[in-house]
């Protein structure tokens, strides 16, 4: 098998500066599902290239799911191990006209994006770099995003499948691939039918730096908070105006200025973050999304808004507000840990690519956070991405190579094991 692997001529770079070409971004916002009709864009592209190389039920469902299967080669019956990534770009940076750029043979020098000179990569922001010396780096051009979160993901289980069906002789168990919309709005395994995945447990490639795996994520939440004020003409005003856009400005302000923020917090230290804030002077409201590795603590922060809006509420009298909570995702740590065989075998597989282990705790959410709670347990292998959801990000072409080699190596253990 590492000769197979040593001859291969992988795709992934071509397959990822293909894909994130696509605009693919959802859209928060909306009631449809999927959030955005042009994430079928590259989904359809997926289930053409999958067909072409082989797999013959690939396809795609009503709600925007790909799915498709990689028969075993072999005689034994072995767990089925099913691979997702998601097909969606974070709403946070524009992902329309995104230009890859690749830096061939990278030697640790600042990356200027060409299409904003003041888009600067530098290894003093991001010292991973500096382990990437000599790799080939892709970047966007300095006026989106670049979309390895998730395409990088995309493009390692695609040529993990071509790697497959063009080398028959590697024995290994069915496996059922799965591309996901939405997954950057919380959404998405939302009509997602886990018993038709039909798999015993899964991984999700949406991580970052080489060797990472992840099977411990935030607990997640969203609230949205409506105030009413009190509306009047603004010329007969005096005395009635109750104004819903200054109540929602002056909540926001009474926020914690040195914690409970993305900016203020680190490690294992949860928050509470706006991302939204809309409305008129009648009516107005304040999105926010909550995290915490503790769920219990969710509450805690819930309480915590729901308090200040009430106390800031009594200092306009008039006014209202309502709070909503929206459930999103669980610490998939609770599941995974009742089935150890499942990080225990993609341990094994990072070690014999050559790779250190590196355990983390996920400041954030995957669609394997979902799929463990659905019952499909589901860590989080590394995809290269860095610098997520901004303008800087990048991904290094042997990070993503190394990647396909460690979802090769986990299917063949797989198969091994189950010899046994």
């Amino acid at each position: 098998m590492d000769f197979l692997l040593q001859q291969y001529a992988y795709t992934v770079r071509d397959r990822f500066m293909r894909y994130v070409q696509i605009d693919t971004q959802s859209d928060p916002h909306s009631n449809s599902f999927p959030s955005t009709e042009k994430q079928k864009d590259l989904s359809v592209l997926l289930v053409n290239e999958l067909k072409q190389m082989g797999i013959s039920d690939a396809h795609l469902d009503e709600w925007g799911y790909v799915m498709a299967t990689i028969p075993s080669t072999i005689p034994e019956t072995v767990p089925v191990i099913c691979f997702c990534a998601h097909v969606d770009t974070a709403p946070d940076c524009s992902g329309t006209g995104v230009k890859p750029i690749l830096h061939s043979k990278y030697q640790g020098q600042d990356i200027v994006l060409p299409d904003d000179k003041t888009q600067i990569i530098s290894p003093a922001k991001y010292p991973y770099l500096l382990q990437k010396i000599g790799d080939d780096i892709i970047t966007a051009s300095g006026t989106t995003l670049l979309g390895a979160d998730d395409k990088a993901g995309v493009a390692i289980i695609m040529d993990f499948a071509h790697f497959l069906m063009t080398n028959q002789g590697c024995k290994h168990g069915p496996i059922r691939l799965l591309f996901t919309p939405d997954e950057e709005v919380g959404r998405g395994t939302e009509k997602l039918d886990v018993k038709k995945i039909g798999a015993s447990f899964g991984y999700t490639l949406d991580g970052g730096e080489l060797g990472s795996l992840e099977y411990e994520t935030f607990s997640a939440n969203a609230v949205a908070i409506h105030f009413q004020g009190v509306i009047a003409h603004p010329g007969y005003a005096k005395g009635i105006l109750v104004n819903a856009i200054k109540i929602a400005s002056y909540f926001v302000e009474q926020l914690p200025k040195q914690s409970l923020s993305p900016e203020t917090t680190a490690g294992r230290e949860g928050f509470v973050h706006p991302m939204h804030i809309n409305g008129n002077a009648n009516r107005s409201i304040v999105e926010f999304i909550i995290r915490d590795f503790d769920t219990s603590e969710l509450k805690v922060k819930q309480d915590f808004l729901y308090e200040l809006a009430k106390s800031v509420c009594a200092q306009f009298p008039g006014s209202s507000f309502d709070f909503v909570v929206t459930e999103q995702y669980r610490n998939m740590k609770k599941i995974v840990d009742a089935h150890p065989q499942v990080v225990a075998l993609a341990q094994r597989a990072i070690e014999k690519t050559g790779l250190k282990v590196k355990t983390e705790s996920v400041r954030g959410g995957t669609d394997g956070s979902r799929l463990s709670f659905l019952g499909l347990p589901c860590p989080n292998l590394f995809a290269g991405e860095n610098a997520i959801h901004s303008k800087h990000e990048f991904v290094s072409v042997q990070d993503m190579q190394k990647s396909v080699q460690t979802l090769v190596n986990l299917v063949t253990l797989s198969a091994q094991c189950s010899a046994d």
